[in-house]
């Protein structure tokens, strides 16, 4: 399994995820910023004739398939988030949790968009996103995916869940709903930083499959500017990638299963869970090897989980759970 940075699309997903997201970030944001443009266009004449704009659920909620993936979730993603719901007909959990997805995607109303593929129906797909369980969630914004969970969880989680992802995809891509935007800031234009060559060069690294490079890059910036965030999310996707270049992921999960107690290859089995999405099955891995293991073990596995938390983010709530069950078995 050798991920690379390609953008996300139909034919390149086999065997890769790319977390390589912030280079994306400033065409995503004109895209974005064109759409936003047409829909306050569309408003305005909407409300010129008395007709109040509206989004219909059959917009918010789509049925996807492979021949379809392209059109409506990658190109889409340019324009707001695209939550993607893995599911299939005899799925218990999935006809408990789709509902439940269907009624956000109406009561956020254009904020994100929610695509349903049936596994049974688009295995390719299925296996290209290395779905192992259903229900699962992922994202797709700027044409990059975005973990976000697996199994059934509540309305209230998933609120939790969506929020931390609108307000990602809104400061990081610049990609947001028609429906996010205040009144009044519509078609605005958002004002533009100032593009850092240094990190535009550790982008272009990352991108291009330079890991050392863009690793280095990444950290060079960090020295001048300790608190960049995107460095700093860059540096951890970089570093990720490069530590699961070569690693076979049946044989490490099959290593990590036999011999609990073999830090360096639960340490290698979590990098393998993050990058196919098991966002929780990764932290939950790596805390339990905290708890079990002392001295430079414990501290091996400790910082190999602040490393994910970086890569996922500091504020999702699976994040915050996850450093909940930390302390917990640290102190």
């Amino acid at each position: 399994m050798q991920p690379r940075n390609s953008r996300l699309n139909s034919s390149a997903l086999r065997g890769a995820v790319d977390l390589a997201a912030v280079k994306a970030a400033g065409e995503a944001a004109q895209k974005a910023e064109q759409a936003r443009a047409e829909r306050a266009r569309q408003a305005a004449a909407a409300e010129a004739s008395g007709v109040a704009p509206a989004q219909s659920a059959s917009q918010l909620v789509i049925d996807v398939t492979e021949d379809t993936f392209e059109a409506e979730v990658v190109q889409r993603s340019t324009e707001v988030p695209v939550v993607i719901d893995f599911w299939a007909e005899w799925c218990g959990p999935c006809k408990q949790l789709s509902p439940v997805l269907e009624g956000l995607a109406e009561e956020y109303a254009g904020r994100f968009v929610l695509a349903k593929i049936d596994v049974d129906s688009n295995q390719l797909l299925a296996e290209q996103f290395g779905i192992q369980g259903i229900p699962a969630v992922m994202a797709v914004v700027a044409g990059q995916l975005v973990p976000l969970f697996q199994g059934a969880e509540s309305a209230a989680n998933i609120r939790k869940i969506l929020d931390q992802l609108i307000l990602v995809a809104e400061q990081r891509f610049g990609v947001g709903g028609g429906a996010a935007a205040a009144p009044g800031e519509a078609g605005a234009a958002a004002p533009q930083r100032p593009e850092d060559p240094a990190l535009t060069a550790a982008h272009d690294a990352l991108d291009s499959g330079d890991l050392g490079g863009a690793i280095r890059a990444y950290r060079n910036v960090l020295t001048e500017q300790p608190g960049n965030t995107e460095a700093k999310l860059g540096l951890a996707q970089a570093e990720l990638l490069q530590r699961i270049e070569g690693l076979d992921l049946q044989a490490v999960r099959a290593a990590a299963a036999s011999d609990p107690k073999n830090v360096e290859v639960q340490l290698q089995a979590a990098d393998l869970d993050l990058v196919g999405g098991h966002v929780e099955d990764a932290f939950g891995r790596l805390v339990d090897t905290v708890g079990r293991t002392a001295g430079e073990d414990r501290d091996a596995a400790r910082v190999r989980l602040l490393e994910l938390f970086e890569v996922i983010g500091t504020e999702d709530p699976r994040v915050v759970a996850a450093r909940t069950a930390l302390a917990r078995v640290l102190f």
